[in-house]
């Protein structure tokens, strides 16, 4: 039952998302954006022409997708009266209690192939905008190759150069290796620190040992 919960969490924070934003618009002009980019690209020497080629129709493909969704996406979902009752009672402390929602209830009692099937139903508005989002991350972030880096005594900064349109900054660090990245930073430099918890309390500090890592600075 937990993870139907989830699950139903998960689509009403999607839900709240795009009730407050307009996302459509904005995946458009940045499906616009690369395209554009790569139609620059298209006369520079060594350029795979062909590989270029496939990747401008997808952006197509997913452009016009985009392009023919009508309305405001999750209208319909948030209009169904088993939603609109969770949505209501779950910002409120034990909101979603069987005696308050026993509708609810009675649905996270079913089957899990039913729920699973309902699932699937309710999150179909959302495909076409998870397939653009999903493109355009996994092309930015593949867009450079890593660089090896050493953190000393925890700490790494980066002099970012104006005239290069960063996107993204990647961190990757070894599993094995018990710290975390917390990452900070505008336009001209950013800073990285490796975190560790030490002692009861768990509470995090900068790790005073020389940390190797992978540094991406995704430009596209």
């Amino acid at each position: 039952m937990a993870d139907k919960r989830a699950a139903i969490a998960v689509l009403l924070d999607i839900m709240s998302i795009f009730k407050r934003n307009d996302l459509k618009s904005e995946i458009l002009k940045e499906l616009s954006r690369q395209a554009s980019v790569l139609n620059k690209m298209a006369s520079s020497e060594g350029v795979d022409k062909a590989k270029l080629d496939v990747i401008l129709d997808q952006l197509g493909q997913l452009t016009k997708k985009i392009q023919l969704i009508t309305g405001k996406i999750g209208d319909d979902i948030i209009d169904n009266a088993l939603f609109k009752s969770i949505a209501q009672r779950s910002s409120i402390p034990g909101g979603t209690c069987s005696f308050d929602l026993p509708e609810y209830h009675y649905w996270l009692e079913q089957e899990a192939s039913i729920c699973a099937n309902d699932l699937r139903n309710w999150g179909k508005p959302f495909i076409e905008i998870h397939t653009a989002i999903d493109f355009m991350l996994n092309f930015i972030r593949h867009s450079r190759s890593g660089k090896a880096e050493t953190a000393i005594t925890g700490f790494f900064q980066i002099t970012l150069d104006k005239n290069q349109p960063f996107q993204l900054i990647k961190v990757t660090l070894d599993s094995s290796l018990p710290y975390f990245a917390e990452i900070s930073g505008g336009k001209h430099r950013c800073n990285i620190r490796f975190m560790e918890t030490i002692g009861d309390n768990n509470r995090p500090t900068q790790s005073t040992k020389d940390i190797p890592f992978t540094l991406t600075c995704c430009l596209f």
